[in-house]
């Protein structure tokens, strides 16, 4: 299932409450629902109009999703478009292209086969929208009840989820998601206890509903060894249904002597490549990953086949909060990830 962070991800913690520019200290930037990223006064300053504006670019990001996955953007057919210039040129790049050959070669076969390669299943794809649930004003705002049902979905999204920050099992966020009829996420940071973990999958699932309850794990490289399996095996024997994720972004984030946030590429795969280890040693299932990145040429992360230098990082770092694998890293650890899968 393809899952993009987008469409209402306007929100996001921050591990200070103020920062600190030049002789100035001020409020963080918490997001453009509830602040502005200006480095003055007045900008961050929170400001409850800022939610309609969050609305109105999550509807338009919407439409165009819609236009595009149903449009025939993603139609199997234009594989090779897929992959933009300045990837082509690159060894992972040169990789894709190879397996579009034979993604083409299969289904001229299947064409002279007698398969219908109109069908929707080839040129359209279903693709759904997650955010952090962490403004409950907005997040309650959009909660609905289902008029056949009479269910509660919280329509900002199709998938929520809840942060580290706020997982406390009698905290407002697991309350107000324990409510709603979504399926819904919980970020698991190295703090977590088995103990904890059981309690917030019995509040946010008691009905042990399968597809209701992601667990998405964020450890950080040093300590998805020791961490993880004791969460895994609580989990599996207690027989909750749960799908476990893996983010190797945010617990590996650190700041370099320039005053740059980034993540090292190599520390993201090493994250991975721990997550499917120790659900291999448990019996358990590796349900997913969730990954920061963009289709754009920035230079916000280290390493990756470019190797991109921390000299290299003011050339194009041009994200307001997190640091994103731009596309040649996002491809070359896509290949990684295929290949920790089939080994699965």
């Amino acid at each position: 299932m393809k899952i993009g962070r987008i469409a209402g991800q306007f929100v996001k913690p921050r591990s200070s409450p103020t920062e600190q520019v030049g002789d100035t200290e001020l409020p963080s930037f918490v997001g453009h629902m509830v602040n502005g990223d200006e480095p003055t006064a007045e900008a961050r300053t929170p400001d409850p109009e800022r939610m309609l504006g969050g609305y109105h670019q999550s509807a338009a990001t919407l439409n165009l999703l819609r236009a595009f996955t149903k449009g025939g953007f993603a139609d199997l057919r234009q594989v090779h478009v897929w992959n933009q210039e300045f990837v082509a040129s690159s060894r992972e790049g040169q990789r894709y292209e190879a397996l579009a050959i034979e993604i083409e070669r299969a289904l001229r076969f299947m064409e002279a086969c007698g398969v219908d390669l109109g069908a929707a299943a080839l040129h359209e794809v279903d693709f759904w929208t997650s955010h952090e649930g962490l403004l409950l004003d907005y997040e309650e705002a959009l909660t609905r009840s289902d008029s056949l049902t009479g269910d509660w979905y919280d329509c900002s999204a199709h998938m929520l989820w809840i942060g580290e920050r706020t997982r406390q099992p009698d905290g407002a966020h697991v309350e107000f998601f324990s409510g709603v009829h979504n399926p819904v996420g919980v970020k698991l940071g190295p703090s977590a206890t088995p103990e904890e973990v059981l309690e917030l999958c019995e509040r946010l699932n008691p009905q042990r509903l399968p597809g209701r309850l992601t667990l998405i794990a964020r450890t950080g490289t040093d300590r998805v060894a020791d961490v993880l399996p004791p969460l895994l095996r609580a989990v599996r024997d207690a027989e909750h249904p749960v799908v476990w994720v893996c983010d190797p972004m945010h617990g590996n984030a650190f700041t370099t002597a320039s005053g740059r946030k980034t993540r090292h590429f190599d520390t993201v795969m090493a994250e991975l490549e721990g997550f499917f280890s120790a659900h291999a040693a448990e019996g358990t299932w590796p349900g997913g990953v969730h990954i920061e990145f963009t289709g754009d040429d920035v230079t916000e992360c280290l390493g990756g086949s470019e190797s991109v230098s921390e000299d290299e990082l003011d050339t194009r770092y041009e994200t307001l909060c997190d640091p994103r694998l731009n596309a040649r890293q996002s491809l070359d650890l896509a290949f990684r990830v295929a290949e920790l899968m089939r080994g699965a």
